[in-house]
């Protein structure tokens, strides 16, 4: 089976490698070429065009930041959606809105196609070494057909229906999980410290309680002000906020503490710490 990927940054590269890694042939593609580099010297091939990328595959993988990209990628003379096969797979791993995964599942139907909603869930240390857990939904058998690549990929596989939004949608709220989380941690470190209890201690007490991987990982990183390299950025932080606050409008949810995570990031954005990891929260609410 043949595989391309496209979007190799933070996320991407990782997947791309595992991909070669479990013996598949790999097309790569890449706005910036020069990330396509070290991909081609341990076996991919790298195609010029998204088209081109999706021509040479069975299966194409997306793994961008938001729904502008996907799009871009996707749509046009030169996207993929004319490039791949009829039959051909689309799988998107990207965090995008639940509108515009029933448009590309929509989009990729019409053209024989099938497109799977298959968003991630962990940080491109997990991606490295194969260890992210998938969400995915859409056509049964290309869900199938595609079980062997994503299980290369992953320690686990959710599989959540055939409607691709519902994907979506379930990474959407559990990155406003993570948001909440960053968000209580944030103000609960902030606290103790007017007290005078250090924020490792402080951590070292709630982690006895909660157990949890996430707390004493993000935990760390804002008790130690590690927020440069950024595993995620504080922008896509915000943007996974506005993409719950719109699911959540959808079917006439509320989701009040997205409310007030989005005005914290924006807030910590006008200061200039996009960039950082979105831990960096921590520092938007001090």
């Amino acid at each position: 089976m043949k595989i391309a990927v496209i979007g190799l940054g933070n996320m991407g590269q990782p997947i791309a490698r595992n991909v070669l890694q479990a013996g598949y042939e790999l097309t790569v593609y890449n706005r910036t070429k020069q990330k396509t580099e070290d991909l081609v010297t341990e076996g991919a091939q790298a195609a010029d065009t998204p088209r081109l990328a999706a021509k040479s595959a069975d299966i194409v993988i997306t793994m961008l930041a938001d729904d502008d990209s996907v799009s871009t990628v996707t749509f046009g003379e030169d996207g993929l959606l004319e490039g791949l096969a009829e039959n051909g797979i689309h799988i998107s791993m990207s965090t995008i809105s639940v509108e515009f995964s029933e448009k590309l599942a929509a989009a990729h139907a019409e053209k024989g196609q099938s497109f799977l909603a298959a968003p991630v869930l962990g940080r491109p240390d997990a991606a490295a070494k194969a260890a992210l857990r998938i969400i995915t939904a859409g056509p049964a058998e290309a869900k199938q057909a595609a079980k062997p690549l994503l299980d290369s990929l992953s320690q686990q596989v959710f599989d959540v229906g055939e409607e691709s939004k519902t994907a979506n949608a379930a990474k959407i709220s559990i990155n406003f999980l993570l948001v909440s989380m960053l968000e209580a941690l944030s103000e609960s470190f902030l606290m103790m410290e007017k007290y005078g209890l250090e924020q490792k201690q402080f951590l070292e007490i709630a982690s006895a309680l909660f157990g949890s991987p996430v707390y004493q990982n993000y935990g760390t990183i804002m008790a130690e002000q590690k927020f440069e390299p950024a595993g995620f950025k504080m922008s896509l932080g915000l943007k996974d906020t506005n993409l719950a606050l719109a699911a959540a409008k959808r079917v006439s949810a509320n989701l009040p503490l997205a409310e007030l995570a989005k005005s914290h990031f924006e807030n910590g954005i006008e200061k200039g710490f996009g960039d950082l990891d979105w831990a960096a929260l921590i520092k938007c609410i001090k």
